[in-house]
């Protein structure tokens, strides 16, 4: 089993092993205690999973009661957290419960959101189920519902107690799944990890002999940013790359194009006007294009450059007439950059030239 120490306000650990959900309940007896258990989950995993965790939380003696909503993007919203909050309150939970997200990301949002708000704070244990998760949303404390404004703008910073990487609930993952978690890898290796990104230019696939090394890999950057700046004040922007013309994608897509593969397009439009502008290489350019394409991602949007900057003003890396986004020199090699709103349309349209 690999461990990852995350030293943040609430210092917990980050395991990854194979077969290990039906340790959950052991887990989470251990590291949070408590009167009882909540498991949250969609209808994509619940139906998988669900009983293996409840069968380990029960063993452990907790008593154990679940929450399972509609799988996608679209659930992430307030009626879903509120549903979720009723049902904990009818559970009976108590400050010192703990709250299971078993799922993706939409799961491990709005499950950390929900355990964050409860009684203005129960316990937390994440349990991942997709690329996706592993490797980015699960570690370091994001939580959040969407608004139809935008994503992620009701949330907060919420470390869990402990994340649980089962590498082996991602073989049940559909393939365009665990294609749209290899957009947040990539990004990890553009951002941090010339090696990593290097490595990666031989697409993953599912059952990899190298899944468990780059998502250890993965989990160490995000903890060595979330761990300098927890609550994203300055370096922990860097793992936004991407994601400021990703989120105006899925939002301009009504959300048919899933996170990852928005992101991959942002990642593409945003070092394509890195190049024009001659913040990098051509051939850095064209060397991101090649990877995204090997997984199957575009580099194109079908979105203009207007749709796009407006869906991005919402974006909640705004801040009044500017925002921040992530560039990037070369590979391993990204930095932040704010521009005020006339500059920011011109960027978005060099984007998308």
């Amino acid at each position: 089993m690999s461990i990852v120490r995350i030293e943040a306000s609430k210092p917990y650990d980050v395991l990854i092993d194979e077969c290990t959900l039906d340790e959950v309940g052991e887990l989470a007896r251990r590291v949070s205690g408590g009167d009882a258990a909540f498991v949250v989950s969609d209808t994509h995993v619940a139906p998988l999973y669900l009983d293996r965790a409840m069968e380990s939380l029960l063993k452990a003696g907790y008593r154990a009661s679940s929450f399972v909503f509609e799988a996608g993007e679209a659930s992430k919203t307030l009626q879903t957290y509120a549903a979720c909050q009723s049902a904990m309150a009818e559970a009976a939970l108590t400050r010192s419960s703990v709250v299971v997200a078993l799922g993706g990301g939409v799961v491990g949002d709005l499950a950390g959101f929900a355990a964050a708000t409860y009684m203005r704070g129960c316990s937390c244990i994440q349990v991942p189920t997709s690329l996706l998760s592993c490797v980015d949303s699960s570690v370091g404390g994001k939580t959040a519902v969407d608004l139809p404004e935008g994503k992620n703008l009701v949330g907060a910073f919420f470390q869990p107690d402990a994340v649980l990487i089962d590498t082996s609930l991602l073989e049940t993952l559909p393939r365009h799944f665990f294609i749209d978690g290899c957009a947040e890898v990539l990004k990890y290796g553009a951002i941090a990890d010339e090696g990593l990104f290097s490595l990666l230019e031989e697409p993953l696939v599912a059952q990899d002999p190298r899944l468990k090394e780059v998502i250890r890999r993965c989990v160490e950057i995000k903890r060595d940013i979330v761990q300098e700046d927890e609550f994203e004040q300055g370096r922990r922007q860097l793992l936004n790359f991407g994601h400021t013309l990703g989120h105006a994608i899925e939002k301009c897509s009504n959300f048919e194009i899933t996170h990852g593969y928005a992101v991959a397009c942002g990642m593409a439009l945003v070092v394509r006007a890195c190049s024009m502008r001659g913040l990098c290489d051509e051939s850095i350019a064209d060397r991101l294009f090649a990877a995204l394409r090997s997984y199957g991602f575009s580099c194109e949007t079908e979105f203009n450059s207007s749709l796009l900057y407006q869906a991005a003003l919402s974006d909640k890396k705004r801040k009044g007439d500017s925002i921040s986004v992530v560039l990037v020199r070369g590979t391993g090699n990204a930095f932040c950059e704010s521009f005020d709103l006339e500059e920011f349309c011109r960027f978005v349209a060099d984007a998308c030239d």
